[in-house]
């Protein structure tokens, strides 16, 4: 069982802090802008051949959205304003700045972005391990797993180990779902490039080791019947 108690009946878990992603190096940025002037507007978005595609293995819809790669020094270049510093902005804050520069050139400014590289991979023990494109840029552990289509009966759910990149260091992090103080963990919420894996338990193991061991017996038996086949 998920999320067990020391008492039954109703209770309240506190949860960790709300995780807001903000913009690296590397990012792909989705900017879309509108405003009263469409002709103008358009000046500002960038054309069809520009688009970056983002699969995920089949989990998500096609992303195939116009982007701006986020450059080594953290900027972006747009039409007019020229470059922008976003490195280590959320995407709302990045979206105050564009429409501030935009004001001049554009008639009430509205701006949209989201993050295009916000992907997390879910393995091991789930129904459908695959690499997840989050376009709301939140998810949970719950959530993740729910994508994958929740674990199979042999996955460890006291034992799930979240991977994540901080710095130049990868952090390896382990959460017991079957108790509610999973909630409080700081990786409850997942981060950009997090990893989930599940371990399979001595359940699964036993059953590999098991179909090992009796393999050479149905071989042996194959053979035997494919001889006596033959010989009649």
């Amino acid at each position: 069982m998920y999320f067990q108690g020391l008492t039954k009946g109703e209770d309240t878990v506190s949860i960790a802090e709300p995780f807001i992603p903000t913009v690296k190096k590397g990012d792909v940025l989705s900017i879309q802008v509108s405003s009263l002037n469409s002709e103008a507007t358009v000046y500002f978005n960038p054309s069809a051949s520009a688009s970056t595609n983002i699969t995920n293995n089949g989990a998500n819809p096609l992303v195939n959205t116009p982007g701006y790669l986020v450059a080594n020094d953290g900027t972006i270049k747009l039409p007019l304003v020229g470059q922008l510093p976003v490195a280590d902005l959320n995407t709302t804050q990045i979206a105050d700045l564009i429409t501030t520069k935009l004001k001049p050139y554009l008639k009430e400014p509205t701006v949209n972005v989201r993050n295009l590289n916000f992907r997390i991979s879910v393995l091991g023990e789930v129904a459908r391990p695959a690499l997840f494109t989050i376009p709301n840029e939140r998810i949970t552990i719950p959530e993740a797993l729910g994508l994958a289509g929740d674990l199979t009966i042999y996955g460890r759910r006291d034992n799930v180990l979240v991977i994540r990149e901080e710095g130049n260091k990868r952090i390896f992090t382990r959460i017991d779902l079957t108790n509610r103080d999973a909630f409080r963990s700081p990786y409850y919420s997942l981060h950009p490039n997090d990893v989930v894996y599940i371990e399979p338990g001595k359940a699964r193991v036993t059953s590999v080791d098991r179909t090992y061991q009796l393999a050479p017996v149905f071989i042996g038996i194959l053979s035997l019947i494919a001889i006596i086949v033959t010989r009649n």
